[in-house]
């Protein structure tokens, strides 16, 4: 892959406007898919999960999930968008071997959800409104797996097709194009996609893992020299599955395209693919437009007529904006607005709000997750919600706070729990990382640390306190960092009123 030319971002951002799209698909946490009673979950064996709907054998017939409509008219309303009358569902023709039966059941001129708008908040405090355009259901395709490359289809040897994903629930969110971002347009991508991420999470109906696929995103960027009306030629990155890649993805659209334009050269309406590794985009295939798709009704479905007491229903269960929630939350937590402007930058409300509700205090919970979790995911270029589930922290500052580690020992532990070695407490036990706490173990440890320097206990009594850090440094180096400092500091100036 060839390397593209970029252009400076605040030159890019000086010489043109960017206008972004955001198309964000939510998996939705169904017990059944979408059409078919085969079941949705993650992780299990390959083409497991599955029905005569899922592989599109003949004479099949899809069955709409009556959960998912309920989850889709739910985050329609939290998105602020008018729910439909009637809703049809429609045949998207396509070929791809991981759609077995050539179309998608997806909504085309009449969605579920449509008109809406979400309210984005920035890292310095301003609110950002970003207009939605719709919100419809569909199916979600397979999975392709590239064997004999890293993972691309260019240069595979074959590709393995699982079909557990096929027909999962999907709501896909579309924006209207979005003006007057600037400079902020990265930070707006991150900051909008974390936002749909808090929404779905506190509605309940996905769990919004980007890693495992639960919530994606596809970046639309184009670029007009300042000024002008007409609409410059879009990309669209597909499916990518952080809030920083989404970030990088947008800035490095941006610059590459500009670019491009400056030297005179043309923007090729097309998907693009997403490469963590070195932070660039690939092109992919020529963008279709709807009439490729050669959309028309499913005529196996009838349309979703949701009643005015189902809408009632679930517009009385919604609960309270994000933007509200965030609010409530700093207050109940006594966080400083710069602490909590950590936890949120880092996309971390509801994982320390998840630890807080776990028992952990909220001042451990912000410390853990802002701290080494988020340093240990940029370390290995993950996201830190991608590492460790709250319930685990919870557990791990409980560890900490009677006095069974020390936080020294506590980061042992967390790397234990990351690496899939069990729970803290087996992590402790596995790995014996647990503080020393014996006072016969202690006191042996103390003693040959003053054998071994014997002046420092003639120092300790006659009242240079100072001098016990020697010894405390000893025994906590013979003791692998697992001595409790506080009362080996306790036994050495026992020891010198002896």
């Amino acid at each position: 892959m060839s390397t593209a030319e970029l252009m400076d971002f605040d030159e890019a951002i000086e010489k043109f406007e960017p206008v972004l799209g955001f198309e964000v698909h939510v998996e939705l946490g169904t017990a059944t898919k979408m059409f078919s009673a085969a079941p949705n979950g993650f992780g299990d064996e390959p083409n497991t999960n599955v029905s005569p709907v899922c592989l599109g054998l003949p004479g099949s017939l899809p069955v709409v999930n009556e959960q998912a409509v309920r989850y889709s008219i739910s985050l329609g309303l939290a998105l602020g968008c008018s729910i439909a009358e009637s809703s049809s569902f429609a045949r998207k023709n396509y070929f791809y071997p991981d759609l077995a039966k050539n179309y998608q059941i997806s909504q085309y001129d009449e969605p579920i959800a449509f008109e809406g708008e979400v309210e984005v908040e920035l890292s310095d405090g301003s609110i950002r409104r970003i207009p939605i355009e719709r919100a419809h259901m569909e199916e979600d395709a397979g999975k392709l797996t590239h064997v004999g490359t890293s993972g691309r289809i260019q240069g595979a040897d074959h590709s393995l097709v699982d079909y557990n994903r096929a027909g999962v629930p999907l709501v896909e969110i579309v924006t209207h194009p979005i003006f007057g971002a600037g400079a902020l347009a990265p930070e707006i991508a991150k900051a909008y996609v974390a936002t749909i991420r808090d929404i779905v999470i506190s509605l309940g109906i996905s769990e919004a893992r980007m890693e495992r696929g639960n919530l994606r995103c596809d970046a639309n960027v184009s670029l007009r020299p300042w000024g002008q009306e007409k609409l410059g030629t879009r990309t669209e990155t597909k499916n990518v599955n952080s809030m920083r890649s989404v970030e990088r993805a947008v800035r490095y659209e941006i610059r590459r395209q500009a670019a491009i334009l400056e030297a005179g050269g043309t923007i090729t309406q097309e998907t693009r693919h997403w490469h963590e590794d070195t932070g660039t985009t690939s092109a992919g295939r020529p963008k279709s437009d709807a009439d490729d798709y050669r959309y028309f009704p499913e005529p196996d479905l009838l349309p979703v007529v949701p009643s005015a007491e189902l809408i009632d229903e679930l517009r009385a269960a919604l609960p309270e904006p994000p933007a509200a929630r965030r609010r409530r939350l700093k207050t109940e937590w006594g966080f400083t607005d710069l602490e909590f402007q950590d936890v949120q930058n880092g996309g971390l409300v509801s994982e320390v709000a998840a630890t807080i509700a776990a028992g952990a205090s909220p001042a451990a919970a912000r410390k853990w997750w802002t701290g080494e979790i988020t340093r240990l995911a940029n370390a290995r270029g993950a996201e830190p919600t991608s590492l460790v589930a709250p319930e685990s922290v919870a557990e791990l500052t409980a560890l900490v706070d009677e006095g069974t580690l020390t936080d020294k020992l506590a980061r042992q532990v967390l790397e234990g729990v990351i690496d899939g070695e069990g729970t803290p407490a087996e992590v402790v036990d596995t790995r014996g990382l647990a503080v020393v706490s014996d006072d016969g173990a202690l006191i042996a440890a103390i003693d040959d640390a003053l054998a071994a320097q014997p002046d420092v206990l003639q120092k300790i009594k006659d009242g240079k306190v100072q001098a016990a850090g020697a010894i405390i440094g000893a025994v906590m180096k013979a003791m692998r960092g697992q001595a409790d400092a506080a009362r080996v500091r306790e036994l050495i100036l026992e020891r010198a009123t002896e």
